[in-house]
């Protein structure tokens, strides 16, 4: 298969995302086009030590979608952009499966412009995964839907379930309503509606989840509107992060704690490992006609290298049809 990468997106690129792409194709059985400019993509693989293979192509884009463009305004007008290059190559069929870390708006307006929604998907969806006591689960929507009705929480919860199903390996996925109680009444008139239309479908539907109960519920889908999602991710990832600094200062603090650090290193390390959104990659935008990957904004190597292979699983796992064919049969 052939996946194509947004060599100029992201805090760290080009460098760290050719980094991450090199061990990609290393790693795994697929072909990566780059698209960027030619010099500096060029430059960045000739410092790793790199040369060319058949699994490595560049196409050159001598435009740059950045943070501080509007995103509808600079995907209609950098046309000659690496993002708008090389969703274009999606939708011609010259690639299998899209990768950037660049701006989120506008590879969510790029994703709907130019490669296109399903047919009866009403919103796609920005999907990550997130790590919890008990493993994982998958979170939408983070931030593509801001406002919703009542029927696109109802199809995310079609999304994450066959996502859950065919690339996590959830069997029957448990869908979860995020929600401020778990009482079936309880919350905006927008969750009431949401909860009947669940709660009616044949979604392995388990009811609203309080967010205290996020990290350990039994979740494998947990659904919400853009606003709702996007807070709890950036809590969650937030939260995480500043725990395990605390942790590992007040293990240096004393003699006492810096032994008591030595003992429980594997540990603390697995932990760490655990809740790092590194080694999860990135996150579908799932409702496309084919597969994008927002890998994090601030990704390096490992990081880009696991989007890569997440979008590789995506593809392979034909998720996108089953949803087609979900829908339509709703329909």
């Amino acid at each position: 298969m052939k996946i194509v990468v947004d060599a100029m997106g992201g805090d760290n690129a080009p460098e760290e995302i050719i980094k991450g792409t090199l061990q990609a194709v290393e790693e795994l059985n697929v072909k990566v086009l780059l698209v960027g400019k030619e010099n500096l993509i060029k430059d960045s693989i000739d410092r790793y030590g790199k040369s060319f293979n058949k699994k490595l192509e560049i196409i050159n884009a001598d435009d740059i979608i950045t943070n501080e463009d509007k995103p509808v305004k600079a995907i209609r007008r950098k046309k000659e952009s690496s993002m708008v290059v090389g969703l274009n190559l999606i939708k011609e069929k010259e690639g299998d499966a899209f990768v950037s870390a660049g701006n989120t708006g506008a590879l969510l307006s790029g994703g709907l412009f130019i490669v296109g929604r399903i047919k009866g998907i009403e919103r796609p969806s920005l999907a990550p995964i997130i790590p919890t006591i008990v493993g994982n689960s998958i979170l939408l929507d983070v931030g593509a839907n801001a406002d919703c009705k009542p029927e696109f929480l109802y199809q995310f919860g079609i999304m994450g379930s066959i996502y859950a199903e065919k690339v996590l390996n959830k069997d029957n996925p448990k869908v979860g309503l995020i929600n401020i109680g778990t009482e079936k009444t309880k919350g905006s008139k927008l969750y009431i509606e949401a909860h009947k239309l669940l709660e009616e479908s044949d979604l392995n539907f388990i009811g609203n989840i309080e967010s205290r109960n996020l990290l350990n519920s039994e979740a494998d889908v947990l659904v919400c509107d853009g606003f709702v999602g996007n807070i709890v991710l950036k809590l969650t990832e937030g939260l995480t992060k500043e725990l395990m600094n605390q942790i590992k200062v007040e293990l240096k603090s004393s003699i006492r704690g810096m032994i008591g650090g030595a003992l429980i290193k594997n540990s603390m390390r697995e932990l760490k490992s655990k809740f790092d959104y590194n080694e999860y990659g990135g996150a579908p935008l799932l409702g496309l006609k084919s597969p994008v990957i927002k890998a994090h904004g601030s990704s390096k190597a490992r990081a880009f290298k696991n989007a890569i292979r997440q979008s590789k699983i995506f593809y392979e796992s034909n998720s996108i049809k089953f949803i087609e064919e979900k829908i339509n049969k709703e329909d």
